[in-house]
């Protein structure tokens, strides 16, 4: 018989996780003002709301951690986080920070000015609020298949080309600093950018001379689905075609919290040398010296050991597996997901989980908020209290996402756990039409709303 699939790690440290009851979870999201981040992590059973730092080191990357060089300046340990980065995307300059979005804001504070427009596939919520913050003006350039759930499409994450080319033709090259492309576009539920799009978005940015960045955080898992959906990749190593991807992009940025698999840290990375120059003097004045940079040397060696852990196909092939089991798990039953399964999360569909919620009561949030009720599981919305409200009119931005992101740490739970979600995600929807109201907003910030925001149940 064929051999079933199997972990490609073996556990050798656990940490224990505590089961609650309803009657407590009822309490404890209530006064949590309705928003997950303010849950405490202990009454929380198994924590989906991000694959961001939440991953399991492994045992070199913990031997790593003991060879960490704490030195202020030229510490082994910054050569070491180099070397890896050179080897691994092929830029010859980088700068580290403490994690992505400090190093957006280094990338952001040299680069981005007042009245700008920078064109992307659907910028996550930090990009979007760096450049709001500075008073320009993020595009969207995705592809419209991203829009629809339900269409099998290997490659969700594309930047359109015509409207790519479109922003370009009607904005003065001076307002436009760059172009971004998100790889996986988490923001179109962690779907891939193909290696053809990226090259045609290289080709266009050439024409006009503007710079491709790469929002880099999920690489590894954009590079498997390049290797196994597109013509001419099956036969190449993971690191082959990393290295391909990168030779599009004049810059990258770096959370390396998801496929460096490390709980704190990032990076930028270029291949300009005055680019180079002028962000180091942002990258002192925000986040340390440039051989550090907001790092600590144990973290800078865990890093380098984990882009190269990242980017063996065992370990993809076996990520991005339990993803897509959790998605399957779903579609057997009935809960509306978006599809094809994404390479860091299942993304479900709340506008059909929930059509009775208008969109103006957030139906996203609220099924997270009852699926928390339901089993202590804690995910994420990607919706309209995510996009925040348009700068200029202050009205909510709706999209025609609305979804609930259940994001999984890399090697940290079992395929028990995953059907515990599945099962308690199909409890949730086999009661759906007792939900009749969502939430209203009672407090928020005025940028990056989500993490703070306070609600009530309608």
């Amino acid at each position: 018989m064929e051999l079933p699939f199997a972990e490609e790690y073996r556990i050798k440290m656990v940490e224990p996780i505590r089961k609650t009851n309803r009657e407590q979870r009822v309490q404890w999201i209530k006064d949590a003002k309705y928003n997950l981040f303010n849950l405490r992590s202990e009454h929380v059973y198994i924590d989906l709301l991000t694959d961001s730092g939440t991953g399991a080191m492994s045992d070199r990357q913990w031997s790593e951690m003991m060879l960490g060089d704490e030195s202020y300046a030229g510490a082994s340990s910054y050569y070491k986080m180099k070397d890896a980065i050179t080897e691994i995307t092929g830029f010859p300059y980088f700068l580290p920070t403490h994690q992505g979005r400090a190093a957006e804001n280094v990338l952001f504070s040299t680069m981005v000015k007042a009245g700008d427009f920078i064109p992307g596939n659907a910028h996550f919520d930090t990009t979007k609020g760096h450049i709001e913050f500075r008073h320009a003006t993020p595009v969207d350039c995705t592809i419209k298949e991203a829009f629809d759930t339900t269409l099998i499409h290997p490659f969700k994450g594309n930047v359109d080309i015509d409207k790519l080319d479109e922003v370009l033709r009607n904005h003065p090259v001076e307002k436009i600093p760059c172009i971004i492309v998100t790889i996986t576009c988490n923001t179109a539920g962690g779907q891939p950018v193909s290696m053809k799009n990226m090259k045609e978005v290289k080709q266009l940015a050439d024409n006009y001379q503007i710079p491709v960045v790469f929002d880099s955080a999920r690489f590894a898992e954009n590079a498997y689905f390049i290797k196994t959906r597109e013509e001419g990749y099956k036969d190449k190593s993971i690191r082959e075609i990393v290295l391909e991807m990168f030779s599009y992009a004049d810059i990258m940025t770096m959370s390396s919290k998801k496929d460096a698999i490390v709980n704190m840290g990032g990076f930028i990375a270029m291949r300009d040398e005055n680019l180079y120059n002028q962000a180091t003097v942002y990258n002192i004045l925000f986040e340390g010296f440039i051989t550090y940079g907001g790092m600590s040397g144990r973290d800078m060696n865990a890093l380098a050991q984990g882009l190269r852990e990242a980017t063996e196909f065992d370990f993809l092939e076996n990520r991005v597996g339990q993803v897509a089991y959790l998605g399957k798990k779903c579609k057997e039953y009935g809960v509306p997901v978006l599809e094809p399964f994404g390479g860091h999360a299942i993304f479900v569909d709340a506008l059909k989980f929930y059509p009775q919620i208008p969109k103006e009561e957030f139906p996203a949030q609220t099924l997270a908020i009852e699926l928390y009720i339901e089993a202590g599981v804690r995910g994420v919305e990607i919706g309209a209290i995510l996009a925040d409200r348009d700068p200029g009119t202050r009205e909510n931005r709706y999209s025609d996402l609305e979804l609930l992101r259940l994001a999984i740490p890399r090697r940290t739970y079992t395929d028990n756990h995953i059907e515990y979600v599945a099962a308690a995600l199909k409890n949730v929807f086999d009661r759906r039409n007792e939900i009749k109201r969502g939430v209203e907003i009672l407090k928020e910030a005025p940028v990056l709303r989500h993490f703070t925001v306070e609600l009530a149940k309608l």
